[in-house]
């Protein structure tokens, strides 16, 4: 913080006094009447004088304050800049910040609207009742493709009685096992929009009968005794829609259960096909189990030939030591014939046989055999 100007610029205000007080008296002077003596005439000169250094100080004190309010004025404006440029810097981060929350917000609100518009979709689908049955149907068919393998079920497929089911799953005993995809939602909604509790409780009493009769045509139409499976799955493709059904009208659950009719939610659809995939596969191995145990069985018999032909070999190869180890031994006897032959030296009889050699007439080679001969 800068201090007072009267604190900074005290000497030049001092000067300045001393000057004014100076030009008083000498304004003072002149006014008084003049008298022709030497000592006013003195008095002028050094008066004159004194000005005169007061002027030099005055100019020096003004060249001064000017280079101080120079500097002042350059070191406001330095920092009038830097402020400028900090702020300035600021502004266009916030900006750039700005900007970026904008293209955020902006891509929120077209997800938005792409969300809106899906779920006015949607609920124009759930409005229309042959959209509805495809919706349901879809999601069912989506579940049953992904969790079974292609030919154990069969979409659209026609009964003995001409009735034709959305789905039905063979089971191990070729007793299909049917799934109806239809669901009446009109009551449902009507009883979620319901504003009081009268509203509430027509749309309660619409909702049973018509699930209730729903239940009772699947009953009728798909549950065929002697070609179809005992029960059949009614899917509700919502879970939300299966929950407040489950919790607030118990009583069509028991009815569907006394019908042998089981309303599931996709991740119950999704249960109840893992259980039939699982069944299938379990089937296939007790059909192949015979085969199995007839596999094995051939397979015994070839460990068994096996076992034989290899005791056959090593009985073989036993011989076959056998006849190899009477050949090493004739080979041994015929290294150790061939190291005596090979021993044998011929000499000549340097000590006692020179004189019997002269008598004879020459020099006779001698057979001597070794050690071992």
């Amino acid at each position: 913080m800068s201090a007072p100007f009267w604190v900074e610029n005290g000497p030049l205000i001092g000067v300045g006094l001393a000057i004014g007080l100076a030009l008083a008296g000498l304004v003072a002077l002149i006014a008084r009447p003049r008298k022709p003596d030497r000592a006013a005439e003195l008095q002028m000169a050094e008066l004159g004088a004194r000005v005169q250094q007061m002027g030099e100080l005055l100019g020096r004190a003004q060249m001064q304050l000017q280079n101080t309010v120079s500097t002042r004025l350059d070191s406001v404006t330095k920092n009038l800049q830097s402020s400028l440029d900090t702020t300035k810097r600021d502004t266009t981060d916030n900006l750039r910040k700005l900007s970026e929350r904008l293209a955020v917000i902006d891509s929120a609100q077209r997800n938005i609207t792409e969300l809106a518009s899906q779920v006015t979709s949607l609920q124009k689908v759930l409005d229309n009742k042959q959209r509805r049955g495809a919706f349901g149907q879809g999601r069912m068919e989506a579940i049953v493709q992904d969790g079974l393998p292609r030919g154990s079920y069969e979409f659209q497929s026609t009964l003995a009685n001409g009735k034709r089911p959305d789905c039905v799953v063979y089971l191990p005993d070729q007793r299909p096992l049917v799934i109806d995809a239809k669901f009446p939602l009109e009551a449902f909604t009507a009883y979620r929009e319901a504003q009081n509790d009268d509203e509430r409780r027509a749309a309660g009493q619409r909702l049973r009968q018509d699930v209730g009769r729903h239940i009772a045509d699947i009953s009728g139409k798909y549950l065929i005794p002697g070609e179809t499976q005992d029960t059949a799955l009614m899917f509700v493709p919502s879970e939300s829609v299966y929950a407040e059904l489950h919790d607030g009208f118990d009583d069509l659950l028991q009815r569907a259960y006394r019908a042998r009719v089981v309303v599931v939610s996709p991740s119950l659809l999704m249960l109840a096909i893992q259980v039939v995939q699982q069944i299938q596969r379990d089937a296939r191995m007790r059909e192949a189990a015979d085969r199995i145990h007839a596999e094995v069985g051939v397979l015994m018999d070839d460990v068994s030939r096996l076992g034989d032909r290899i005791r056959k070999l090593q009985t073989h190869f036993g011989q076959a030591n056998e006849d190899i180890r009477q050949v090493l031994i004739s080979t041994e006897k015929i290294e150790r014939r061939g190291e005596r032959i090979r021993q044998v030296e011929f000499e000549d009889s340097d000590e006692n046989a020179d004189g019997a050699n002269a008598s004879e007439g020459g020099n006779q080679p001698r057979l001597r055999l070794q050690a071992g001969e």
